[in-house]
């Protein structure tokens, strides 16, 4: 169901219980104000009775009532229905009603007040469907009651969203249950592989077995951060063939694809990095919700799953050797009213800031012409330092 349709159910809820309320307040009310009350509340009742009946066709029978809150809820909803119904078709104006039963009809009408638990129901529902939207057309594991944006890559690669906590629950994994979910499916023999270097979360909830590799958002490993997981996940997998690996980063599809693939390649299921990313994007791709690619697609996260290919093949998983280079001209794609890529020369940068392994190593610092852009020619720089042979290893 969507997430307007679940929004849209719980203001019935509310606006029904407000009814229930209203009603019994104005005991000497108009008769025709009552009936449009009455028929109100009716509407809604056959609403949620519509709903449940759509879940338990999607859903399955046995799914559905696997889960105690909808066997609950499923009973809320038949009882308030007849409870309405009964009200709504009874004259209690008429001579012939003794008292007893016109107050016996209108304290059954308290029973709709008990669709305030529904409430916690159509929590629930919220929360899956805005889960669902957030991890778009990734695909999920919705089985044995759960729903995580989740994927099996192979029988023992597994690629996830981040396991959240506080609000972030509400919109992606909870820790819980995805500590639950490998629990019970690979009891002590799972490892958790955070590739976020901007949060974390407390290894507790996975028995202390969760390694971490540094990468910022839309960026890649450093290769000596590639060759540590691989020798680590080798380990790992070699220790026992009912080890598996659980990797993450924030939405599971860059960063998690980027090692991922590294992994499939290292343990030679695929020869090539196209071959481990095109499996990749259509294992995490749940094709009958949209087209919409889930692999990776940023560039140099592509680039560096190639480069351990080649380490792994040329260089017996060494890092390469290393060489000194001499920046001579920088190539600037899309720079704002220009159509056509173009190589500017160095002396019409005034700052460049170069880091190596996560070490900010120096400061380029060099002329400005002025036939510049405007847009360069406005910024204020900080200049620290001023070498005049920039040369990286």
């Amino acid at each position: 169901m969507s997430f307007g349709f679940r929004v849209f159910g719980l203001v019935l809820i509310i606006v029904d219980i407000i009814l229930v309320i209203v009603d019994f307040s104005l005991s000497n009310g108009s008769h025709d104000v009552r009936r449009a009350m009455e028929s109100v509340s009716l509407v809604i009742s056959f609403f949620f009775l519509i709903d449940v009946l759509l879940r338990v066709y999607v859903e399955g029978f046995k799914v559905y009532f696997s889960s105690i809150l909808n066997i609950i809820d499923a009973c809320i909803v038949v009882v308030t229905l007849v409870v309405t119904m009964i009200y709504a078709f009874t004259d209690l104006s008429g001579a012939s009603l003794i008292p007893r039963v016109v107050t016996f009809l209108r304290s059954l009408r308290i029973l709709i007040l008990v669709r305030v638990f529904r409430l916690a129901s159509q929590k629930k529902e919220l929360e899956k469907v805005t889960r669902r939207m957030v991890s778009e057309n990734k695909r999920r594991y919705q089985k044995d009651g759960f729903d995580l944006d989740l994927t099996y890559v192979t029988e023992r690669v597994i690629a996830m969203s981040f396991p959240s906590s506080g609000k972030q629950a509400l919109y992606r994994n909870p820790i819980r249950e995805v500590a639950r979910f490998l629990d019970t499916k690979h009891l002590d023999h799972y490892k958790v592989f955070n590739l976020c270097s901007e949060k974390g979360y407390d290894p507790k909830f996975f028995h202390y077995r969760v390694e971490r590799v540094m990468i910022d958002d839309h960026n890649v490993p450093s290769l000596q951060d590639m060759l540590w997981y691989t020798a680590c996940v080798r380990e790992w997998m070699a220790a026992d063939s009912s080890n598996v690996i659980a990797i993450h980063c924030k939405g599971g599809k860059g960063r998690t694809g980027t090692m991922v693939c590294t992994w499939l390649i290292d343990s030679d299921q695929f020869e090539s990095a196209q071959e481990s990313l095109d499996y990749f994007g259509e294992r995490r791709t749940d094709k009958s919700m949209s087209s919409k690619f889930q692999g990776v697609e940023t560039p140099s996260q592509s680039r560096y799953v190639g480069y351990y290919e080649i380490m792994k093949n040329q260089y017996n998983r060494q890092l390469p050797p290393q060489k000194s280079l001499k920046i001579k001209s920088f190539r600037i794609h899309s720079i704002a009213g220009k159509t056509q890529p173009v190589i500017i020369n160095i002396s019409l940068i005034k700052l460049i800031n170069v880091y190596m392994r996560n070490i900010f190593d120096f400061f380029c610092i060099f002329r400005f012409f002025q036939n510049a852009s405007h847009a360069h020619r406005s910024c204020i720089y900080l200049i620290k330092n001023t070498v005049k042979n920039c040369n990286i290893k």
